[in-house]
């Protein structure tokens, strides 16, 4: 008889699903040590028996009911028998590649034209149930690691994979210009439906994520489309733009003026006047000046003008007022060589000095004055 095992555990890579011991004879007082990630499923006859959590076992007949009865007990509890033992590696596996073997064929949602692309990206696996496992995709192998593994879901994960892309993207209306925005929903949406597939296995499909879409660059439909859909979001930056622009421009403009008005405020405050009183400067400037409106409406309107108006203004108003006064009297002298029948005249410059003196344009002392000067004109 051979040298029995006395001591059953694994402790290899993190990199493997299912390691099987390479003894296969045992006794009723070999250990057997699993670990916390780790399960371990016993084989008889092809059978699979026990399944051993965490933990340290005496393999004894209390530990191991199923195949109690199948040994032999004999002198010194020793009892040989023979069997397998398979270690399972709960723990998640995580950045395995995948990625689709052909083009899957969709029509583009936005602009309703046929399309070719490609995805690949990373996914987790955790092994969920040892027994289906090891029943379904193991059999009798004696090792199952991680690119074993994905070989063996190859077939229907592309088969899957390529189904469910164009019934997500077309469920949710995804344009393939604007897919990289969207690949977190996207693969939730197809993680969702995979997980089912993995479970008949007994494997969880922990994470599944779409890192990549391939699209088909250079087509010259695919171009043609994706020129219309980045012109159009360019025309509107472009209006963006050109809108803030304008209202940038409105803005300084506005800002200018405010600027004008505080610097002339400053300047009237400094010269000791106010805005009313430099506009009446302004308007008895252009009757001093415009001769050919009528004299002496001329001088009543200035007089009237510079009554309002005080300090250092008040007297340039006056002095253009007095100029236009000595106009006017040199003016009146030449004329009175004229005949002294334009009494009618001399009317109507009374009447307009009465209405000037009721609007409150002229006091009572001004429009003495001024028709003492009409009268001495035509004496």
């Amino acid at each position: 008889m051979g040298k029995f095992a006395e001591l059953i555990k694994y402790e290899g890579d993190n990199s493997t699903f299912i390691w099987k011991h390479p003894c296969e004879d045992f006794n009723s007082l070999t250990q057997l040590v699993v670990h916390e990630s780790q399960e371990a499923i016993f084989f008889m006859n092809g059978q699979a028996l026990d399944l051993f959590g965490p933990g340290r076992y005496t393999l004894e007949t209390e530990n191991i009911p199923r195949i109690g009865k199948l040994l032999n007990r004999t002198t010194g509890d020793t009892s040989p028998f023979h069997c397998e033992v398979y270690f399972i590696n709960k723990t998640e596996q995580m950045s395995l590649k995948w990625g689709t073997d052909s083009k899957i064929q969709y029509i583009e949602p936005t602009y309703g034209f046929p399309l070719s692309i490609g995805a690949s990206g990373e996914m987790s696996l955790r092994v969920a149930d040892s027994r289906k496992l090891l029943v379904k995709l193991v059999g009798t192998e004696s090792f199952l690691g991680q690119q074993k593994l994905v070989n063996f879901f190859r077939a229907f994960l592309m088969t899957r994979v390529k189904t469910y892309i164009a019934q997500v993207m077309k469920a949710s209306a995804i344009s393939i210009f604007e897919i990289d925005e969207h690949l977190t929903t996207f693969s939730e949406s197809i993680h969702k439906l995979l997980i089912p597939d993995f479970a008949d296995y007994g494997v969880a499909l922990e994470q599944f994520f779409v890192t990549t879409i391939v699209k088909p660059d250079g087509d010259r439909q695919y171009e043609k489309f994706k020129e219309l859909h980045f012109r159009q979001y360019a025309d509107i930056a472009e209006a963006k733009l050109q809108q803030q622009t304008e209202l940038i421009h409105a803005q300084t403009a506005a800002q200018k003026v405010v600027i004008d008005s505080q610097a002339q405020a400053t300047k009237r405050a400094q010269e000791g006047y106010t805005y009313a009183q430099e506009r009446g400067f302004d308007v008895a400037e252009q009757v001093a000046q415009n001769e050919a409106v009528g004299q002496f409406t001329n001088m009543g309107v200035g007089l009237g003008t510079m009554a309002g108006v005080g300090g250092a203004v008040g007297g340039v108003v006056g002095n253009a007022v007095s100029g236009a006064l000595e106009a006017t009297k040199t003016t009146s002298a030449v004329q009175t060589a004229a005949p002294a029948d334009d009494m009618a005249a001399f009317k109507v410059k009374i009447d307009k000095l009465n209405m000037m003196k009721e609007a409150g344009l002229l006091s009572d002392e001004e429009f003495g004055q001024m028709k003492a000067k009409l009268l001495a004109e035509i004496m």
